[in-house]
């Protein structure tokens, strides 16, 4: 029986976990203050439960995530047949001191080891805070284009 969209037990989906450990940032979806939708590619970190990002506290996206927190996600590749790992939740923001770790355990996934060690370094001297966006996915849609196609093309 093939698992419904929706259901969270899509995360553990092999091109689910795939995407979730990839190298890919993730596409957030929000609603700016005024209203209109906005997307913004941004690193991520997958704890197993949750999706974490790190930004600097003077984001301009934290202000409308604090007026309305209700996010998604997306995490796609670009090789045929394509994945898409969709997801919706609810953003939590917590201002932390130093680097997120979250922000750093993302670093190590999309930088060789030189690269890391040299940004992480510049960015300390940029910010002595930064803000954790955590997402606890709410619903979740897998497509693979294999087994798990769109509605439109399954109906």
């Amino acid at each position: 029986m093939t698992v419904k969209q929706g259901d969270l037990s899509l995360l553990q989906h092999p091109a689910s976990q795939e995407l979730l450990h990839s190298k890919i940032p993730a596409r957030l979806a929000y609603i700016w203050t005024d209203g209109t939708p906005r997307v913004v590619p941004i690193w991520f970190h997958w704890n197993g439960r949750e999706i974490v990002m790190g930004t600097p506290p003077k984001a301009p996206k934290l202000k409308a995530l604090a007026k309305n927190p209700k996010v998604s996600l997306t995490i796609d590749d670009n090789d045929f047949p394509h994945k898409v790992l969709l997801i919706r939740g609810t953003a939590r923001l917590e201002t932390v001191k130093g680097i997120v770790p979250e922000y750093a355990a993302a670093a190590e996934r999309y930088f060789s080891r030189e690269q890391r060690e040299a940004w992480m370094a510049q960015l300390r001297t940029l910010v002595s805070s930064m803000v954790r966006i955590t997402i606890t996915p709410e619903w979740v849609g897998l497509l693979d284009f294999q087994t798990r196609f769109p509605s439109a093309i399954s109906a």
